[in-house]
């Protein structure tokens, strides 16, 4: 793993590269951007004895860049009013496009969890000048259930960066008995991190106000996974619909049974990470497919 902070706006975000433990050329470079409570070690917790989302990636000949988002880790919080999920994806998007620089790769797939997936989506409603072949997120959707978990969590009367307790974060992202291990869940304490509360507020309400638009602007291809026992969204059918249906681009938003919001932490975790991988190998075979043949 190679790490730096890159330069962005007033701060700088800090960045980890993971190489790929096997070689295949020509695959693209995944980013993984962590949603709210987490750092990016979310994508270092293994639900399972496939392992995390790191390592089932490498093996798999995928080389991920991790991003610590703005107010997490090493990178610089943002002042609350600056704090929105557009403002952070021209930030990443800058970030990314350094990254590059840096580690070039043929493409670059997002993937994001919960808040990381709506910044994704943000991300590539702006149409970066980077290569951007798709967007794979996990834990966020087109509806919040009325009076849940995410508008509880929201209108709670805090600011700033909060801590939020250890056990209210466990009721959240982890579902039923037997859907994950003990072991996954005290391994993913340590990528809990104390949040700017500002994300908690706006979270719950981006879907109503900002999907849309987002959903009509992107380009490339789309997939969602929502989790089965999701206590901050609505995984129905009908709210996968409603979802998929935002988009002008190919969107798909299955549901994986047996698992909660922090759908990589559970013991069906690995069979999101290879859906997402397959996801990223089809984004590539498309561009590549739509290539002029010489």
């Amino acid at each position: 793993m190679e790490s730096r902070l890159i330069a962005a706006g007033s701060g700088r975000v800090a960045v980890s590269y993971h190489a790929a433990a096997a070689e295949i050329p020509g695959l693209p470079l995944l980013v993984a951007l962590h949603g709210g409570t987490y750092t990016s070690e979310y994508f270092s917790v293994a639900g399972g004895p496939s392992g995390s989302f790191l390592d089932i990636a490498g093996r798999n000949g995928f080389a991920v860049l991790t991003i610590d988002r703005p107010g997490y880790g090493e990178s610089t919080l943002l002042a609350e009013e600056e704090n929105t999920f557009a403002r952070q994806a021209e930030i990443l998007d800058s970030v990314i496009a350094e990254a590059l620089d840096v580690w070039p790769a043929p493409g670059v797939v997002l993937v994001g969890h919960s808040i990381g997936g709506m910044i994704s989506l943000e991300i590539a409603a702006r149409h970066p000048h980077w290569p951007l072949l798709g967007v794979a997120t996990s834990g966020n959707g087109a509806r919040i259930p009325a009076g849940g978990a995410a508008e509880a969590l929201g209108s709670l009367p805090l600011s700033g960066v909060v801590d939020l307790p250890v056990a209210e974060r466990d009721g959240v992202m982890f579902g039923p008995a037997g859907s994950f291990t003990e072991a996954a869940r005290n391994a993913a304490h340590g990528s809990y991190a104390p949040t700017p509360f500002i994300e908690l507020v706006r979270a719950p309400v981006w879907a109503a106000d900002r999907l849309s638009a987002v959903a009509a602007a992107v380009k490339v291809p789309v997939l969602t996974v929502l989790a089965a026992h999701d206590a901050l969204w609505d995984s129905s059918a009908e709210a996968r619909a409603d979802y998929e249906s935002r988009f002008t681009a190919p969107a798909s938003a299955p549901v994986l049974r047996g698992t909660g919001h922090s759908i990589d932490h559970h013991l069906m975790g690995a069979a999101l990470d290879l859906m997402q991988l397959g996801f990223a190998q089809e984004c590539m075979a498309l561009r590549g497919q739509a290539a002029p043949v010489a």
